[in-house]
């Protein structure tokens, strides 16, 4: 694997979406890349197109994170190619909506392994090396459903805000290491998640409030640059945040519920 720079980046969830948009941005920095995900055929184009675009070279590694042996085997992967990671891109999580009591448990507990124990594993994989080597970084992809309770997709705002709070703990706990870490908190945007998560009347409402995979993933590499803990792109994340801090709990989780359609 070669690039324009000595850094090396894993993506996880970069099949498509904001995962697809941040293996962009960080191959036009000049990153090798390290391509995961489930859908081989789309990373196998994206790598071509970084190829072709950025001349950056990038590894494919088709992975499901819903299997718990995934993580240890993507880093045994990495050890044996003797691929050093510089930084850690968490990216990959999906939702589900409808109440919890209706929906299938095992699929509820498969987004537990994606998005939370997967996310950490990882973490607690690559993370002793870079703190070794002193130098490197996580960048985890939340939402700003982190900072709310979600009726209606109930377990899917609970691991966004364990992914805040994990992230904003080990910020504290990396000072001094030269070792970064950032949340990185997106409302709405454009992918494939409502259609993942089989969301009928809330993506109608959202719509027109979504933002682009392309900025979210710019915002998010931006804050990871200037070494921010949590990045919230857009003005109307941003308020939305504020006013949560303002307003009673009761308030915002009946709010949440109209919200999401429930």
């Amino acid at each position: 694997m070669s690039g324009a720079n000595s850094e090396t980046v894993l993506v996880t969830g970069a099949s498509s979406g904001i995962g697809r948009e941040l293996a962009k941005c960080f191959a036009a920095e000049g990153s090798r890349l390290v391509l995961t995900g489930r859908n081989t055929e789309a990373l196998q184009s994206l790598a071509d197109e970084l190829h072709r675009t950025h001349k950056v070279e990038s590894f494919i590694l088709t992975a499901d994170l819903s299997r718990p042996e995934t993580p240890e085997r993507i880093f045994q992967e990495l050890q044996g190619r003797g691929i050093t990671l510089d930084v850690l891109v968490n990216n990959a999580g999906f939702g589900a909506w409808g109440l919890f009591a209706g929906l299938p448990l095992q699929r509820q507990l498969e987004m537990l392994q994606v998005n939370i124990t997967a996310l950490i594993q990882l973490t607690g994989l690559f993370l002793p090396g870079m703190v070794q080597r002193r130098r490197g970084g996580i960048l985890n992809v939340a939402s700003v459903a982190g900072f709310l309770p979600g009726p209606g997709m109930a377990v899917y705002y609970a691991t966004k805000a364990c992914v805040l709070s994990f992230t904003e703990a080990l910020a504290v706990e990396l000072a001094g290491t030269n070792v970064m870490v950032t949340v990185s908190c997106p409302g709405p945007t454009i992918t494939n998640f409502g259609q993942a998560a089989h969301i009928d009347k809330a993506e109608r409402k959202i719509r027109m409030l979504r933002m682009s995979a392309e900025a979210v993933a710019l915002h998010g590499l931006r804050a990871f640059r200037q070494g921010k803990v949590v990045a919230v792109p857009g003005l109307q994340n941003q308020l939305l945040i504020f006013l949560a801090r303002l307003v009673p709990r009761s308030i915002i989780r009946k709010t949440t519920a109209k919200f999401n359609g429930i």
